[in-house]
C-alpha cells in the first residue's frame, strides 16, 4: 500500500505543479498516470510543439516544459505510479481514500486531486477502409518526433491548429508537404492560416482544398494517398507520399473516473471554483482541463492557479485546525523534504525619513 498526503491522478503539467505547491506546505504527493512517463499530452502527443502562453517563456517546447516542471518539483521527492490507470476509489471510515489501479496497485491518501486533463485520448480516424492496415507503417495520428519526416514526402489532412502548425513546421523538415482540407476555410488561428498561404505562394507546401483523402495505396508501407476533390464527384487522383498524417483531433474519455460518483457535465468534472475546486465528494478535487465551472478556460496557466488554491484547501483537510500563514518564497526560501534549504536572498529594507 502506497501512502501519501495528496494522491494526484494525472502527471501532466498541472499535476506536476501541484507537487511543487504542496511541497511548499510540507505535503507529500504521489502521482498516478496511465502513460509510461510524466508530462501528459505535452510528452505523449506533442513534445516538440512550441507553447507560447507560459509566463516568462515567450516560447517553450511542450517536452521542455515537462522537463522544467520535473526539475522544479524534484526537491519534494514525489512518488510515481506510471503505466497504470486509476480504476477504483473507496472511501474509508477515517475519511481517507484508497485508489486501486488496473494492475492492482493500491494507494491511500486523505486528499485526491484529479489532474488527468481530458482523460485518455483516442484519435479521430478518417473513414478510409484500409487505414488500420497502415498504422505505424506510414500512417500516424499525431506527430511526436519531427525528425521521422526528415527529407520525406508528407501528406497532412485537417483544418485545425494542429494541422496548420505541423504543416508550417514540417515545411523546413520534409522534402514535400501537402495539406488537404475538405473546406476552403480553416478553423485555426488567423496568423497560422496566413502563414500557410504564404508558404503555398512561395512553393514550399502544396495546398489542396476543398478535398479529402479517401484511400491509401501501398504494400508494406504507405506509397500514396487517393484524393477526391469536392467539386469533382468523379475525379480522384493519387499523391505519392511516405507518410499520411490525419490530424482530426482526439476524442477525450474520462475512463473509470466517470464511475466514481462525481458530478459530470459534458465529459468534465464539476467543481466549486468559488472556494477550492473541490468536487461534490469532500476530499476529492479536480484541477486542470478535466474540470468545469462557469467561465472555465482550458489553459495550462489556469491549471497552475487551480492547483495552488487546491493545495491550500488540502492543507486544512490534512491539518485540521492548524493555521497556515501564506509566505512568499522570495522571503522564506524553499525547504526540501531531505532537510536541505535553499536560502532566499536577504531583503534590504530602506526606511524613508
Amino acid at each position: 500500500m502506497i501512502t501519501t498526503d495528496i494522491l494526484i491522478i494525472g502527471a501532466g503539467p498541472t499535476g506536476l505543479f501541484t507537487v511543487f505547491e504542496a511541497g511548499l506546505l510540507k505535503l507529500k504527493c504521489h502521482l498516478i498516470d496511465a502513460l509510461p512517463q510524466p508530462g501528459g499530452q505535452c510528452s505523449e502527443i506533442y513534445p516538440k510543439k512550441p507553447i507560447y502562453d507560459i509566463p516568462a517563456y515567450p516560447e517553450i517546447l511542450a517536452g521542455d516544459l515537462t522537463d522544467k516542471l520535473l526539475e522544479q518539483c524534484k526537491q519534494f521527492e514525489p512518488g510515481f505510479t506510471l503505466g497504470e490507470r486509476a480504476d477504483t476509489i473507496e472511501k474509508q471510515e477515517d475519511g481517507s481514500f484508497i485508489v486501486t489501479t488496473n494492475k492492482g496497485t493500491k494507494h491511500k491518501a486523505p486528499v485526491v486531486a484529479i489532474a488527468s486533463g481530458l482523460g485518455s485520448f483516442e484519435p479521430r480516424k478518417p473513414l478510409i477502409h484500409n487505414i488500420t492496415d497502415f498504422e505505424e507503417k506510414g500512417v500516424e495520428y499525431m506527430i511526436k518526433e519531427p525528425e521521422l519526416y526528415r527529407d520525406k514526402k508528407v501528406v497532412i489532412a485537417g483544418g485545425g491548429d494542429s494541422a496548420l502548425d505541423w504543416c508550417i513546421f514540417l515545411s523546413d523538415v520534409a522534402s514535400e508537404v501537402t495539406l488537404i482540407h475538405r473546406r476552403n476555410e480553416f478553423r485555426g488561428h488567423l496568423d497560422s492560416v496566413e502563414k500557410v498561404q504564404e508558404l503555398k505562394n512561395a512553393g514550399k507546401i502544396n495546398l489542396i482544398t476543398p478535398a479529402e483523402v479517401v484511400g491509401i495505396v501501398g504494400d508494406e508501407k504507405v506509397n500514396a494517398v487517393v484524393v477526391k476533390q469536392a467539386q469533382h464527384i468523379e475525379k480522384e487522383f493519387e499523391i505519392e507520399c511516405d507518410h499520411f498524417v490525419p490530424l482530426f483531433g482526439l476524442s477525450p474519455k474520462l475512463g473509470p473516473i466517470a464511475n466514481w460518483g462525481l458530478e459530470i457535465e459534458k465529459n468534465a468534472i464539476k467543481v466549486n471554483n468559488a472556494l477550492d475546486y473541490q468536487t461534490n465528494i469532500p476530499g476529492i478535487f479536480a484541477i486542470g482541463d478535466g474540470n468545469t465551472y462557469p467561465g472555465k478556460l482550458k489553459l495550462i496557466l489556469c491549471g497552475f492557479h487551480e492547483a495552488t488554491l487546491m493545495c491550500q484547501a488540502a492543507f486544512q483537510i490534512i491539518n485540521p485546525g492548524k493555521k497556515n500563514v501564506l509566505k512568499y518564497t522570495t522571503v522564506t526560501g524553499i525547504d526540501g523534504f531531505d532537510g536541505s534549504r535553499k536560502e532566499a536572498p536577504k531583503q534590504v529594507v530602506k526606511k524613508i525619513n
